[in-house]
């Protein structure tokens, strides 16, 4: 590859997010030469992960889990082994394995980040996988009718437009190792993902905000395909950076990376049916605001609509790449 006889050393990229867009993007990353860092927020209150979460007294695994699994060097069936979800059992239908196997780890080492390092060892992560604190963390959304919902599993759900969303505790502590990464980063990038519920809970701890300000790495933005129904509906390109400018109160991108390929009519029907969209790119405005744009044919679609994780990897590591040999 060009990139490793351009660069004396491996750009260290730090990459925040949760849910299942972060996840396939990385599954494309982690074939670029790059040091991974993968920041996953801990906000998730649903399903395995959150009676996990009540019942254990640990942050919920669902997402770091699913990151695991991304960057991993190992089998197809062992990547379907950690995503197998019980059917049957008492108190055990519905959990992940995954998911049990991470809160052993945590029992085991006693401590949840020791335990992802432990199990990224054994899986062989390309990369690492830290949450973004090592405390539960409750997420809370103010509507537009002023009302507040409690909870990342209840707020799509409310029906009602979020005005802003915020932690529980306010000062909640960012894991020192993810502080320490941001510190160190040629590059920054943030999503895909749930805009409310995956990407601002990570942005709104204090201490990784203020890291990624004071950066000096290249900060990329990867923007959703879809609307998101109860989150983000009707939203364009350019509502997307503003909710996130609304909440850390900075201009914190400098390039943004959007589809502008056409999605099929019969999957755009399909999409409509759930009350999603693609998300429309409002070119002028994004660049009224100082964002630099950079647009291609980025989704593919085989069950779901997703990012096509090797298009948009080449377009990150290129973007990347050009940054440090800039920098010398």
């Amino acid at each position: 590859m060009s990139g490793q006889s351009k660069l004396s050393r491996k750009p260290r990229i730090v990459v925040i997010g949760g849910g299942t867009g972060l996840s396939v993007m990385l599954r494309g990353l982690k074939l670029k030469p790059l040091d991974i860092t993968a920041i996953v927020t801990v906000a998730d209150d649903g399903g395995s992960s959150g009676i996990l979460r009540s019942e254990l007294q640990i942050p919920p695994p669902g997402d770091i889990r699913n990151v695991l699994s991304a960057l991993a060097d190992i089998e197809p069936l062992m990547a379907e082994v950690l995503k197998y979800r019980f059917q049957n059992g008492t108190g055990l239908a519905g959990h992940s394995l995954g998911n049990l196997i991470l809160a052993a780890m945590t029992d085991i080492t006693g401590d949840f980040v020791t335990g992802i390092t432990e199990l990224s060892r054994i899986f062989a992560v390309r990369g690492r996988v830290l949450p973004a604190s090592n405390q539960a963390i409750v997420l809370k959304a103010e509507m537009e009718d002023g009302s507040v919902v409690i909870g990342e599993s209840a707020i799509p759900k409310s029906g009602l437009a979020i005005r802003r969303v915020f932690l529980e505790p306010a000062d909640a502590v960012a894991l020192p190792e993810a502080v320490q990464a941001l510190k160190e980063a040629d590059a920054i990038l943030i999503g895909p993902g749930s805009l409310y519920t995956s990407i601002l809970p990570n942005l709104i701890v204090p201490e990784l905000a203020n890291a990624i300000l004071q950066s000096n790495a290249v900060k990329l933005f990867v923007c959703n395909v879809m609307t998101q129904p109860g989150e983000t509906d009707n939203y364009s390109v350019s509502d997307h950076l503003a909710a996130i400018h609304a909440h850390i109160g900075h201009h914190l991108f400098d390039y943004v990376i959007v589809n502008d390929g056409e999605i099929p009519p019969q999957v755009e029907s399909l999409y409509a049916e759930q009350g999603a969209k693609a998300v429309h790119l409002d070119l002028d405005e994004v660049t009224r605001r100082g964002y630099k744009v950079i647009a291609d044919t980025l989704v593919l679609f085989r069950t779901y609509l997703r990012h096509d994780a090797a298009k948009l990897s080449d377009h990150i590591y290129q973007l990347v790449e050009n940054w440090m040999l800039r920098k010398g």
